[in-house]
C-alpha cells in the first residue's frame, strides 16, 4: 500500500469549533479528537495559534504630552482613546484583539 494520504485543511470556522468542543466543561480533547477524526496534538496546536493571536503585543507609542484637542485631531479615527485622571493617555488600535486590549487598559489599573 503505497499510497499517499491527503492532509486535510481545517476552516477557522472548524478549527474553533472544534477547540470549543474540546475544551468545554466536562469534555476531554481526546474524545473530541475522535469524533471529529483529528489528532490530539493538532487540537492543542491550534489552542497554541489562537492564544497567540490573542496575546500578542500591541503597538505602543509614547509621546510628548500635549494639550487633549490637538492630540484628538491627530488620532487615527480606527482607534479607542482613554484618558485615565488627565494623566494617561492609551490609544489602541480598534484592530487589536479584546483580550489584550483588556489587559491593557487592566494593566493601567483602570475598572
Amino acid at each position: 500500500m503505497d499510497r499517499a494520504e491527503r492532509r486535510r485543511r481545517w476552516s477557522e470556522a472548524d478549527q474553533c469549533r472544534i477547540l470549543a468542543a474540546a475544551f468545554a466543561p466536562g469534555a476531554t480533547v481526546t474524545a473530541v479528537a475522535r469524533q471529529y477524526d483529528v489528532a490530539t496534538s493538532l487540537i492543542y496546536k491550534w489552542r497554541r495559534t489562537v492564544r497567540a493571536r490573542e496575546t500578542g503585543f500591541a503597538e505602543v507609542v509614547v509621546a510628548p504630552d500635549e494639550p487633549f484637542a490637538v492630540s484628538r485631531q491627530a488620532a487615527s479615527p480606527a482607534v479607542i482613546e482613554l484618558e485615565v485622571a488627565g494623566k494617561v493617555r492609551l490609544r489602541i488600535p480598534l484592530t487589536t484583539p479584546p483580550t489584550l486590549a483588556a489587559a491593557m487598559v487592566k494593566a493601567l489599573g483602570v475598572s
